[in-house]
């Protein structure tokens, strides 16, 4: 992957509150649940749906979201493409589990089956 430092500070510094709603659109446009949503991030970061909206109203960054979160065992079994990189290859710790957590979101979008984006 071409690692530029601007697209790490980038991803670094957006808060995951910014975000979220285009999550929550993506996978309700593709009939899908914000219950399951949360379900998949539950599984990557730990949180559960309070601390989730704690986060959100607390405007964290992804950096701060992800330094708080307890990762998931198996996050390194989320494997492919995602906005053109392999996520196995990316070097930046922090860019690769925003990574982690848009394959997942994406796998939810496309109908995959809960046991399989749960790595189960």
């Amino acid at each position: 992957m071409n690692n530029t430092n601007n697209h790490d500070e980038r991803i670094q510094k957006m808060t995951f509150s910014s975000v979220y709603p285009h999550y929550v659109s993506k996978v309700e446009r593709k009939g899908r649940t914000k219950d399951e949503l949360h379900q998949v991030i539950e599984w990557l970061t730990g949180y559960d749906e309070k601390k989730l909206q704690e986060l959100i109203e607390k405007k964290v960054t992804f950096e701060e979201f992800f330094q708080q979160a307890t990762l998931n065992p198996n996050a390194h079994l989320i494997t492919g493409v995602i906005c053109g990189y392999r996520i196995e290859d990316i070097e930046n710790p922090l860019t690769q589990q925003v990574r982690y957590l848009d394959k997942i979101i994406d796998e939810l979008a496309k109908g995959r089956k809960m046991e399989k984006i749960l790595r189960v």
